[in-house]
């Protein structure tokens, strides 16, 4: 369990160390900061062990919340949380840069410019369409689902019905994302979030969820791994009152950037990840809908890169920060910098993990491209078979159906079907049967070039 933050603060700390020594006083003023040298917004908890010995702890404190209290945004001034504390953040060093790399990299804009960068961008369409479904694998992986990244991904390409929980819990997941997509330009209503709810969980385990139905109950509790209750939602009595408010606050317009109420929207989606979490309106499935709304909100605000930005992928390497997280703004009276400044260290290494993808992807389609013109495949191939095999030679896919090709490239089953089969009978794949479906695959690549080497002399 972590230390919560002293309730009482010495109420003018600077004039309490003007009355102590000089030496006493220097040696704490320089941690009136919101942040450390390095940058880190710290809680109580983790900066109690990172002082020296000689330091008065409750002075030191005192001064970094004076410090961060000057500097505090406000976020929403209605709908307090139990204690009547009102919501707000710093702008930490990490959260302006997440801001900049969302800005310069994932609006759609960006997302028509990397498309347009490259001539052959169907390639790039095809990956595209595989990272969808990371975000809704990983998120559902984050909530304990067993199921593997590779099996799961099989499922969902092949369209294949689920055979577990685990796989209900993924397909729920990947059709609350497309729903989210699809339904970008509305605004949001609680009714919304019941129906994203209902999508995300419907025919996983009904008497367990409850989908779409909000808790009128107070048996919700979040627990650790170790069976700890961490947090205790706020009562369901008036439940529904304060998702109205966040409605209303939702959709109101805050990105003026010559306003006094301006916010960045990656600020306010995250700001809306955190609340579905803390109210926890539902019996289970919370932090789907949670994570989702994020997304939804990032793609009505003209970030459609997200759509392929995989958050949760990094969010279940380290679950038990991402609790913290919570637990931190929690015990600090609602500072919601610890919660979104965590999310915006997540997503700046997730939108580097994408742009590294794209990188590697355009680099591997102008190798490709070399090769096919030197061995001569080039004139052989049509345009749809360059695209599927290219995508099997960057290993994005190993194995590929008529269904899943027709959904990539948008095409006919039965151009999708000329596709696969030319493909073997140019011996560059090969296909089995498994059970009424062909599976096709690329012929391994090092026995791929030894043969056209061979046929070649």
């Amino acid at each position: 369990m972590i230390t919560s933050p002293p309730k009482e603060l010495i109420k003018n700390p600077t004039q309490y160390l003007a009355s102590q020594s000089a030496e006493m006083f220097a040696d704490h003023m320089e941690y009136m900061n919101p942040v450390d040298s390095k940058g880190r917004y710290f809680h109580f908890d983790e900066l109690k062990h990172r002082l020296p010995k000689k330091l008065d702890l409750s002075v030191i404190w005192s001064l970094v919340k004076e410090a961060r209290n000057k500097q505090k945004h406000v976020l929403y001034l209605s709908g307090k949380n139990r204690g009547g504390n009102v919501p707000g953040f710093c702008l930490t060093p990490t959260i302006q840069k997440a801001i900049s790399e969302t800005d310069r990299n994932t609006t759609t804009a960006a997302l028509e410019w990397m498309c347009n960068k490259i001539r052959e961008h169907k390639h790039l369409d095809y990956l595209l369409n595989d990272l969808i479904e990371d975000e809704a694998i990983s998120s559902s992986q984050l909530e304990g689902a067993a199921t593997t990244t590779k099996v799961a991904k099989d499922m969902l390409k092949r369209a294949r019905k689920p055979r577990s929980l685990d796989e209900k819990m993924i397909l729920g997941n990947f059709r609350m994302m497309k729903f989210a997509w699809e339904h970008r330009n509305k605004d949001l209503s609680v009714e919304f979030i019941e129906e994203l709810h209902q999508i995300g969980v419907e025919g996983i385990e009904d008497e367990k969820y409850k989908p779409g139905v909000i808790r009128t109950t107070d048996d919700v509790v979040v627990e650790n791994n170790d069976g700890e209750v961490v947090h205790t939602p706020p009562k369901a009595e008036h439940l529904n009152t304060r998702l109205n408010t966040l409605v209303r606050w939702v959709n109101e317009d805050h990105h003026n950037a010559e306003s006094a109420d301006y916010i960045h929207p990656l600020v306010k989606a995250i700001t809306l990840h955190f609340r579905i979490g803390y109210e926890h309106p539902f019996h289970d499935g919370n932090g789907r809908v949670a994570r989702a709304l994020f997304y939804w909100y990032m793609f009505k605000n003209e970030f459609a890169t997200f759509r392929y930005i995989a958050i949760s992928l990094l969010l279940k390497e380290a679950p038990v920060q991402y609790g913290k997280s919570y637990l931190y703004t929690e015990t600090d009276g609602m500072d919601l910098t610890y919660f979104i400044d965590y999310q915006c260290r997540i997503i700046i290494r997730a939108i580097n993990k994408f742009k590294a993808s794209y990188k590697e992807s355009v680099e591997q389609m102008e190798t490709f491209n070399r090769w096919l013109w030197d061995s001569g495949l080039y004139r052989k191939l049509t345009d749809k078979q360059q695209t599927v095999f290219q995508v099997a030679k960057s290993e994005r896919a190993v194995s590929f159906t008529i269904n899943n090709v027709k959904d990539n490239l948008g095409c006919s089953y039965n151009t999708a079907a000329t596709t696969l089969n030319g493909l073997v009978e140019l011996e560059l794949f090969k296909k089995e049967k498994d059970g009424r479906e062909w599976l096709y695959k690329m012929i391994d690549q090092k026995e791929l070039v030894k043969s056209w080497k061979a046929a070649s002399k």
